[in-house]
């Protein structure tokens, strides 16, 4: 991809609305969800699958497009920003003290509107998009194909796929079928229906370019200098049906109607369709999905392995007897690839009897299992061709399920991050000629939370929901403890002057 192609996330849903077949049944709380799941090939295409296999023939896809399009639903959103004004409301001065006095400005909120795509893939209202359609979202409205309207609650969100699920009250919905992204060949006829530009219900066709695509998009969702941060799954399908602003979330379907995947991004000079488009697998989607709805938060295995991709050069450069695959750099001590005997040195060429040309396609594979899953992995070891059963662990090295609470425990210093940007504790000798015990101070402000206020570069924060901030654990502490929806109440300064601030951050 050339460097200065501009890679935008797009917001889609997966939809495919198909005669049911095989139920896969996953415990939520008390309820079942129930997925349509394909297995077997609808009436309508038996004969010309006779002639032509599994798909419809090539330039028909009436069928395929009546079957998915009354799953894939219209999501629009509403976010709201905070701008400075001049006057502090009494009722943050109330809350705060009296120490604002009439001091400062006082946040006013403004509405911003944005739209997406989504699938259904339950008949009692759950839904799949993208993460970044939802992400932060005041509001979140689903209008079906039928034009009726609802209000959706935001069940589970996944940054590290891109992927989320809501839910709206309603009963008797057209799920979406569930296809194998496995089975996909190069060359295959897909379509991609969304809802692009803000348009009504609209169906594209392509072929599929290319799998296990990783794009480097989703990095941006992962806190750079925390070592310890999961690692993006990127594992796209690539096609050339046209994709724009506002089909991310939708469905990519095959000849058949069946969801193979969901609509996330598109690489493009100027923003809009300009010939690749990029899904994410639906082997996947089903897994993060799943995990969302069960647990809440998206339950991972690790191998622990340190992998790095294999080419011809570097095959050479190693000395190694196999060109193809992922080179074990190190197996760390006490991890699942290490206590089922793999070691530095092996190259893996297989899992589950799939082989393994890149590193996207091995954390998709793995990425679609849970802490206690046994994968077979096939290793080369000097020209020795071994197989090993290894049993997944969650990331403190155990098979147990991990609570949405402990896997945001876990990644508190990610949570920081998430306000978009770099902070450090003021001076000493900034804090005493300043007149305050401590702070803050705003280092580096990049995309993220904090960009959508008024806030500006060298802002010293003081307060944090009515809590004194001295240094930046004080203010990861006021964050992480702050409730889903509640927002951050920030008061402070800026280096030149003792008038205080207030802004308000949604996170």
């Amino acid at each position: 991809m050339k460097s200065n192609w501009k890679i935008l996330v797009l917001i889609a849903l997966f939809s495919s609305a198909i005669t049911l077949a095989a139920y896969n049944l996953l415990g939520f709380n008390q309820r079942d969800v129930i997925f349509n799941e394909s297995s077997t090939m609808p009436a309508r295409l038996g004969k010309l699958a006779a002639l032509t296999g599994p798909s419809a023939a090539p330039g028909d896809f009436s069928y395929a497009a009546e079957a998915a399009t009354p799953s894939v639903v219209h999501i629009k959103t509403v976010v709201t920003r905070t701008v400075r004004q001049q006057q502090i409301p009494d009722i943050f001065r109330d809350f705060f003290g009296d120490e604002l006095g009439g001091r400062g400005g006082a946040p006013q909120r403004q509405r911003g509107q944005a739209s997406g795509s989504g699938v259904i893939i339950s008949q009692d209202g759950y839904i799949v998009t993208n993460n970044h359609v939802v992400q932060d979202a005041d509001e979140v409205e689903v209008i079906l194909t039928d034009k009726r309207s609802f209000k959706a609650k935001v069940i589970g969100t996944d940054p590290l796929t891109d992927l989320a699920v809501i839910q709206i009250n309603a009963k008797n919905l057209p799920a979406v079928t569930l296809g194998d992204s496995d089975a996909l060949k190069l060359g295959e006829w897909v379509l991609a229906v969304g809802y692009p530009l803000d348009l009504e219900s609209t169906v594209t066709a392509g072929i599929v370019s290319a799998k296990s695509r990783r794009i480097g998009i989703l990095d941006q969702n992962v806190n750079q200098n925390d070592k310890k941060a999961d690692t993006p799954v990127e594992a796209f399908i690539q096609t050339d049906a046209a994709i724009n602003p506002g089909n991310s979330g939708g469905a990519l379907v095959n000849l058949r109607g069946e969801l193979i995947g969901i609509n996330s991004a598109i690489a493009s000079a100027t923003g809009y369709y300009s010939g690749y488009g990029f899904a994410v697998p639906v082997s996947l989607v089903k897994k993060v999905s799943a995990d969302l709805l069960k647990y809440g938060n998206v339950q991972r295995g690790y191998l622990g392995i340190l992998p790095r991709e294999l080419d011809s050069r570097t095959a050479q450069e190693l000395n190694l007897k196999v060109g193809r695959g992922i080179y074990v750099q190190d197996a760390v001590t006490g991890g699942s690839a290490a206590a089922a005997g793999l070691k530095k040195g092996d190259v893996i060429t297989k899992m589950e009897g799939q082989e393994i040309d890149s590193d996207a396609q091995m954390r998709e594979i793995i990425g679609r299992r849970r802490p206690g899953d046994v994968l077979t992995v096939t290793v080369n070891r000097n020209g020795d061709i071994r197989d090993y059963k290894v049993e997944l662990r969650n990331r403190n090295g155990g098979r147990d399920i991990i609570k949405r609470d402990e896997s945001t425990a876990s990644s508190s210093s990610a949570n920081l991050k998430s306000l978009g940007a770099d902070f450090e504790d003021l001076s000493a000798t900034d804090a005493k000629r300043l007149n305050v015990p401590g702070g803050v101070r705003v280092k580096r402000i990049f995309d993220g939370k904090l960009a959508e206020t008024d806030i500006e570069e060298g802002f010293i924060i003081t307060k944090a929901n009515g809590k004194n901030i001295r240094t930046v654990k004080d203010l990861q502490t006021a964050l992480t403890t702050t409730k889903e929806g509640e927002g951050l109440m920030l008061i402070g300064m800026y280096p030149n002057s003792s008038r205080m601030y207030y802004y308000a951050v949604p996170v």
